[in-house]
Parts: structure tokens; sequence; C-alpha cells
């Protein structure tokens, strides 16, 4: 009988499921057998290390995934507001007049990248306590200037990150959990401080938005009341954009909300005329909203024992860094990545910095390049094809913890956006996280040279999932 079956096996035409080298199937094709090759790894890729931890975490199943429900719940419950702008020494939590925040985990000025530099030689002049470029770079190497991640003070910064004492800044409110975050305003795009730029024009820009822009939007916010961002992102995701790099009809959405309140204040129409424009001529200015938005809402989810909850992946042009929820504020680093993306006119990939900034806390969220499947237009700015922008999305299901049930997408029949970064999923999978992003030129004071798409470097993966088995065992 088991004769007869294999025989009439070679009776009829082959249909083969491959797994394996890919070869194998492409060879049976020249030969004109159907093949479907099925892509596929071992799990940790094989690493008897991972597949050690995650043995010792699969014997924790339960308990990491009662913490990791906790984690998903906080995140689908909280509810970021915009209640006010003030300025940072004001209100971020040990702030100081020499303190500078930057993107991403710790750095020191003397590894900091280019771009940072500027952005920090701009921040010191903006403050007066530099007037040159010489001045500010002996000041930032004397030891006077406390450097920290914004990410130590419940602040995100785009790109280079930079905060200093006297700028404006949002301030957002969980209404449901009671933390804040907080973020500068967005100066738009080309050359501006958070691209490394320090000319003359960057800082009397800034000086602007601290005395006249910041002053009227708090002014308009007052009369209109704690703006609920959480709406507002689930709308932007409805209208073409993903909230990380595509941001166009979030500040139409912004600029919609807070019109009837800013004709109505007294002051010049000319000055009012200004910010509207502003605002109008920069497609970013909501990015500076929806970062400390996805802040606030993650970090009520942050050290919960057991959680394997990514909470924390930001990049300062040196390193990327990652922290985990259930590993407390411990960073765990790798190289940062050269960007893969699209040049503006008369730049090269030989011009561009490495990747930057706090930027991707939108995709902890579910936002950003996680929900790139809501905005094709997207792959206009970063490469790639509205194909691969809706493939992005649908693998980022794999490393999640749930979908959110605010933040959909129309083209996926309305499928929540895939949330809550699972590291353990990560390892298993070998799939990362995918990361849209704007491009810095490698040198201080240029500015921006394109945007793209990122990898991140897999070991700092590898070293959180070790040392989160070594914590819950």
């Amino acid at each position: 009988m088991n004769v007869d079956r294999i025989t009439s096996l070679f009776e009829k035409d082959l249909n083969v499921i491959n797994m394996g080298l890919e070869s194998f199937s492409e060879t049976l094709v020249e030969q004109g057998v159907q093949s479907t090759h099925v892509f596929w790894s071992p799990p940790a890729g094989g690493d008897a290390r991972l597949l050690e931890a995650l043995d010792v975490l699969n014997s924790r199943k339960e308990e990491i995934d009662l913490a990791n429900k906790k984690a998903l719940e906080i995140i689908q419950k909280g509810k970021p507001e915009i209640i006010d702008i003030q300025i940072a020494i004001d209100v971020i939590p040990r702030m100081t007049a020499r303190t500078v925040l930057h993107a991403g985990p710790p750095v020191t000025w003397e590894n900091m990248c280019g771009p940072m530099k500027g952005a920090v030689i701009g921040g010191l002049i903006f403050e007066g306590l530099a007037h040159t470029r010489e001045e500010a770079e002996q000041l930032a190497s004397s030891g006077e200037i406390i450097f920290d991640p914004c990410h130590h003070h419940s602040t995100v910064g785009p790109m280079a990150g930079i905060v200093t004492a006297s700028m404006p800044v949002w301030v957002m409110k969980n209404a449901v959990y009671g933390n804040r975050a907080y973020a500068t305003l967005n100066e738009g795009l080309g050359k501006v401080l958070r691209y490394g730029a320090f000319s003359h024009e960057v800082i009397d820009k800034l000086r602007w938005m601290r005395d006249e822009l910041a002053p009227i939007l708090k002014k308009a916010l007052e009369r209109h009341g704690p703006v609920d961002m959480k709406n507002l992102i689930a709308q932007v995701l409805q209208m073409g954009d993903e909230g990380h790099n595509r941001n166009r009809a979030g500040t139409s959405l912004f600029i919609r909300e807070m019109a009837p309140h800013l004709v109505r204040l007294d002051e010049d129409r000319e000055t009012i005329a200004k910010v509207f424009t502003f605002m109008h001529l920069n497609d970013h200015f909501f990015l500076n909203l929806t970062m400390p938005a996805c802040k606030c809402i993650i970090d009520g989810a942050r050290d919960i024992e057991n959680s394997s909850l990514i909470v924390t992946q930001a990049r300062n042009g040196t390193e990327f860094g990652i922290q985990i929820s259930g590993l407390g504020d411990r960073w765990f680093t790798g190289p940062a990545s050269k960007v893969d993306g699209l040049y503006l006119p008369g730049y090269t990939a030989d011009d561009a910095g490495l990747d930057i900034g706090d930027s991707t806390i939108t995709e902890t969220v579910g936002i950003g390049g996680f929900a790139m499947a809501a905005a094709p237009a997207i792959v206009q700015f970063v490469g790639g094809t509205p194909e691969d922008a809706m493939n992005f999305t649908l693998d980022m299901y794999e490393i999640t913890l749930g979908e959110n049930s605010v933040f959909q997408i129309p083209s996926l029949d309305f499928r929540g956006t895939p949330t809550g970064i699972d590291l353990m999923k990560i390892i298993e999978r070998g799939i990362y996280p995918v990361i849209n992003t704007g491009i810095a030129h490698k040198d201080p004071g240029v500015g921006m040279v394109g945007a793209g798409l990122v990898k991140p470097p897999a070991n700092c993966f590898d070293e959180a999932l070790l040392a989160f088995a070594e914590r819950v065992k």
C-alpha cells in the first residue's frame, strides 16, 4: 500500500513546498516543477545563547504574558492631552540653566556626531552662553555643561533633540495616568537646529519662536482648553499620515483646531498671520506633538515587572539604544546605522550622518513606521513603493503585543495598528522594528540632506534579551 502511494506520487504533477535555501526552489522552477518557497529561519537565528534565554523566558510565559497584557492595556487606555506651552527650565524635571538635553542614549561631547555637536553649538549660542562656534565648542568640552538624554527628563527631541533652558516646550499630560511629557516646537525642515545647523538665521528663528510664536500659541491654547492628541492622531491615520515622517494632515488639523482661538486673540493682525504662515509652510509641525504624545502614552507602561515591552528606542547619531519595561532605566545600545534614503539635490550618501533622533518613540505606540500602510505617499519622502509601506506594517504585527484600539488603517479594513513592541518576539522571529527617518549632514552646521529607512543594530536587542532572561529566571 505504501509502495503504491509512493509510485502514484511520481505519476502526478509535483507541487513542492520548499523551506530553507531558496536556490532549491529556484532549481525546481527551472525544471518546470511548481514550487512555493517558504521563508524560514530558526528562532533567534540559531544562536545558542539566545535560544537558552528564550527557553528560560518561556518557562515563565504565564507571568510574562500577564505583565505584557497589563502593559498593552496601559497603552490602549492612555490619553495624551496638550495642556500648555512653557519654558523648559520652568517645567522639565531637573532642568538647569546649563543643562543640554539630547536625543538618544547617553553620549559625551567627545563622542557626539557632527549634527549633534552642531545643534549643541546652536543651543549654547541661543542661550547666550557663547557667541561664536569656537566659544561654544570650548564651553561644551569644558565639563561645565550637563549633557543628558531627553528621555531621562520625560522629554523627546527629533533628530539631534537638543533642548536648552529657555526654549519653549509643549506640555503633554496623560489624562488617565497623570504622567507628563515635553518637546520643543518644530522649526521646519532644511537648515534648522535639530539637523545640526546654527547660523544666525537658525538662531533668529528660535528666538522668534520663543518670543512670539510660543506666547501666541499658549494664549490660543488657554482659550481652547486641553487638546486630545489621541483623537487627532486617530484622524490623521485616516487622512494619509503615519505620524512620524508624514505630518501634513496632522499639521492641517492642528491649524484648524486652533484657528478660531488664534483669530480672537488681541494681537496684531500681521503677527497672527505670521504664526499661521509658519505652521502652514511647516508640514512637520505636528511631529513635535505626536512625539510627546507617544512618550506620554508609553511612559505609563514603564517599570512593569516581567514585561518584555520596549518602552524606548532612540538614537544619538553614534549609538541606537532601547529600554525595556521590566528592566527599568537600563540602556542597551549598538552602533547607529546608515540610513538608506532619498537625498536633496546636491547631496549623496557620502554626505549623510548616521541614524539620529528620539522620533522612534512614535513606533513604540503603533504609529510612524508601524503605520506606513496608512500613508503610502510616505514613500515619496523616504523611498520604496506603496507595496513596501503595506508590507512593513504587516511585518510589524509579528513583533507586537496587539492591535491598537484607536489607531486604525483604512487600507487594512480598519485594522488597529501593530502596537507594543515585544522584545521576545523580535528575537524569536528575527524581525526588527521598521524605522523611517530624516537624514542630517554628517558635519556640524549644514542641516538636512534627505530622508529614508533604517535598520536598527541587532546586538542591542540580543543583549536586552539576555539581561531580561537573567532578571526573570
